[in-house]
């Protein structure tokens, strides 16, 4: 088992890769604004997050913030503000191959302190299977992060099943990242489009894989829902009631819903111990994944800290930390290696 800390809940953003991005799309290519010693403005097309901190551009920041964190490996995956399933497909492919291929060279000159997963042209189906099996079998990536939908579109829809499929046959890592939380107008104020919205995203995503029989038809998949899963784990059982009651939940579903809630993954970030416990005593320390969500301010680098805090035993400490991410991503863990090695 690895002794290593891995976080696999991690965005980037380089200025490189977003120089590379406009040149192949001037109009919706990142750019920063209003720079400082923190972070700057950062617009993608219409998209616009304020702040973005400047460890998710920055290399030397990245690597002081690990230490601060104790993170010895850290899983890169695009910022969701790029997953533009909205454009065409064929211009998403495109900026999915800049990113995946940007990460891809991280990961080869950091060996001991990155992995990477890839982004999707998930519009596409076809071609997102086909730029899943390129980034994992060429690029070297461990898997992909995907959006919690796609336009409007739950992840049960059928035409995402060569998606479903080609990462079950690779064995890759899929994190399941909110975007354009579903909550509307009523979520304007307070920031409740994120503090609710994007846990409630993860939830309808999460219960459209379950009850559509995705995990029964592929329960190989490696699937982690971040933000501690949203609300699914912490409503388990008024999914396996639903089930028991109501027609509409047994529509495709054979067992009951919570042999499959069982086989998914939960990230650690709760920001609150005794959810965590819950995560790790109802699913088990193999079911719960470091994640920090970095570099963003509703992201904690306290993580580590967090989970040798939450009385769990040793060995389940080490398992959250590193030992099931460190299986999956082929991280040994004997010793901590050297920064930017």
């Amino acid at each position: 088992m690895s002794s290593l800390s891995i976080d696999v809940h991690a965005h980037i953003l380089t200025e490189d890769m977003m120089a590379r991005m406009r040149r192949e799309a001037p109009d919706i290519g990142p750019t920063l604004s209003e720079v400082d010693a923190e972070g700057g403005v950062l617009k993608v097309g219409d998209i616009v997050q304020r702040p973005f901190p400047r460890g998710g551009w920055d290399l030397d920041r990245r690597f002081a913030d690990l230490d601060i964190a104790g993170f010895d490996v850290q899983v890169l995956s695009n910022c969701p503000q790029t997953f533009l399933y909205d454009r065409e497909a064929a211009l998403t492919a495109a900026l999915c191959e800049i990113q995946n291929k940007a990460i891809a060279e991280l990961v080869r000159r950091h060996p001991a302190r990155f992995r990477g997963i890839a982004t999707l042209p998930m519009q596409d189906p076809a071609r997102a299977a086909d730029e899943l099996r390129r980034a994992v079998t060429r690029l070297g990536l461990n898997g992909a992060q995907i959006g919690s939908h796609i336009e409007g579109r739950n992840l049960d829809d059928p035409a995402l099943e060569p998606v479903w499929a080609t990462a079950d046959e690779l064995g890759a890592f899929i994190l399941i990242h909110p975007q354009k939380p579903a909550a509307g107008e009523r979520s304007r104020e307070f920031y409740l489009k994120n503090l609710i919205g994007n846990p409630l995203e993860t939830t309808i995503a999460g219960a459209s894989l379950v009850f559509s029989g995705v995990l029964e038809r592929h329960p190989g998949l490696r699937i982690c829902l971040v933000h501690g899963g949203g609300f699914l784990p912490f409503q388990l059982g008024r999914m396996v009631h639903g089930w028991k009651e109501r027609p509409e939940c047994r529509r495709f579903l054979k067992d009951s819903p919570e042999a499959s809630i069982r086989r998914l993954h939960f990230d650690t970030l709760t920001h609150f111990g005794p959810a965590l416990r819950y995560l790790t005593d109802t699913f088990g320390a193999d079911h719960v994944l470091l994640g920090s969500d970095y570099p963003f301010d509703m992201g904690t680098l306290e993580g580590v800290r967090q989970v040798r805090a939450a009385g769990l035993t040793p060995n389940d400490e080490a398992t959250i930390l590193g030992g099931t991410a460190g299986r999956w991503l082929g991280v040994a863990g004997e010793e901590r290696k050297a920064v930017g090695a």
